[in-house]
């Protein structure tokens, strides 16, 4: 049989930092003990913070490993350990023990006709790992008895997907994957067609590798945490990621912070959106129609909104009409980074506009000045250093 190998999880949750607001923290520790949580106040948001990686601290040779040819009865899961699992089935893989769960998908195709492919109710943390050279099929069924179970793949608690195989899913009731608590995707190639959502994690979703494809009819990445302060983050760190979506490409209730990877949004109505956006590093391409880049009001984020860029490769192409490139409904502050863009408003914002660094090209001109179209509100052009913002003159 195959061994599968030990698992090592990066956390990336950034504290949510927000201009004029208190914000609630919690340092992530390993998995299985309790983090202690405090409040602290901040006047100003210019970069994510980051946080030291635990472990998932499991040895899975430890516990029980089991082979399973799956038959159309599916499979139920009450029991902490590995399972690696062949075949095909029209049932349900279901998980429901208080233990650690790692599922090897080995060359497997669930059509589910009952419901969520494969539904995680219940575990410490849950593994999916992609067998190497492996291809594997999830689909889920277009109704259900409880339609709170609204993913191919849902899972209750957290949820790491890793390994190098390969996953296809298509959702046909809501959402391709669902995590409910903390959604990280390691490695694979994932591909999602879905009839809503994505891939949806509600107090994080954290990517930090793969090749990732995602074809929504609703958003394509997501993070919907509107009640926790501090929660509601999508984090990017890595991975090979391809966006066609009917609503938001990239969107998160209170943070989205991209440090690293390669984006491309072929189609979107905005490309990027949460009510803080910082972008520290990476490959990022989108074509929208609505906004680009875009800091909006949340139901639980309504002031501190910002756009900070300090690094990375932006391309953005914006459609005709009333467009902008980068919306902010707040201050926008650049730092670093080559910005190309091809619009009729580069830049919109309501606070303040710092431009202190990068390099800027509009519509195939080297620009020095954040030049405001002021469709939503505020302030003047931008300037370089403290001395920018509303009015301020040339870096």
């Amino acid at each position: 049989m195959r061994h599968p190998k030990k698992i090592t999880a990066g956390l990336l949750a950034a504290a949510l930092l927000l201009a004029g607001c208190t914000a609630t923290t919690t340092e992530p520790l390993a998995i299985g003990t309790t983090a202690e949580t405090t409040t602290t106040s901040t006047t100003t948001t210019t970069t994510a913070s980051t946080s030291t990686d635990p472990d998932i601290d499991v040895d899975w040779s430890d516990l029980p490993t089991t082979e399973v040819t799956l038959t159309d009865d599916g499979l139920a899961i009450t029991e902490a350990g590995t399972y690696v699992l062949t075949g095909s089935s029209t049932g349900q893989i279901t998980v429901d023990t208080d233990g650690y769960v790692r599922i090897v998908l080995d060359g497997v195709t669930i059509d589910s006709s009952d419901g969520a492919a494969i539904q995680i109710d219940n575990a410490e943390a849950t593994v999916i790992e992609l067998a190497d050279g492996s291809t594997n099929t999830i689909s889920d069924a277009s109704t259900r008895g409880d339609e709170e179970i609204d993913g191919a793949i849902y899972s209750s608690d957290d949820l790491y997907i890793t390994g190098d195989g390969a996953l296809d899913v298509t959702a046909a009731f809501a959402d391709g994957i669902v995590g409910k608590d903390d959604l990280w995707i390691l490695s694979g190639t994932i591909s999602v067609t879905s009839v809503d959502d994505g891939i949806r994690g509600k107090d994080s979703l954290n990517i930090s590798g793969g090749t990732i494809t995602v074809d929504a009819a609703g958003d394509a990445l997501k993070a919907t945490n509107d009640t926790d302060l501090g929660a509601g983050q999508l984090n990017i760190s890595g991975g090979d990621i391809t966006i066609a979506s009917g609503d938001d490409a990239v969107k998160a209730e209170q943070q989205v912070w991209i440090s690293g990877g390669s984006i491309e949004i072929t189609e979107t109505v905005e490309g990027i959106e949460a009510p803080v956006v910082v972008i520290d590093d990476g490959e990022i391409a989108l074509n929208a129609s609505d906004d680009g880049i875009n800091a909006a009001a949340s139901d639980i984020v309504t002031s501190g909104l910002s756009v900070t860029i300090n690094g990375g490769d932006i391309t953005i192409v914006m459609g005709a009409g009333d467009t902008d490139a980068i919306d902010s409904n707040g201050d926008l502050t650049i730092n670093g980074g080559t910005l190309d863009i091809t619009a009729q408003s580069a830049f919109d914002y309501d606070g303040t506009g710092t431009l202190n660094g990068g390099t800027i090209t509009v519509n195939g001109e080297q620009v020095t000045v954040l030049e405001n179209q002021m469709m939503g509100g505020g302030g003047g052009a931008g300037g370089g250093g403290a001395g920018g913002g509303a009015g301020g003159g040339q870096p």
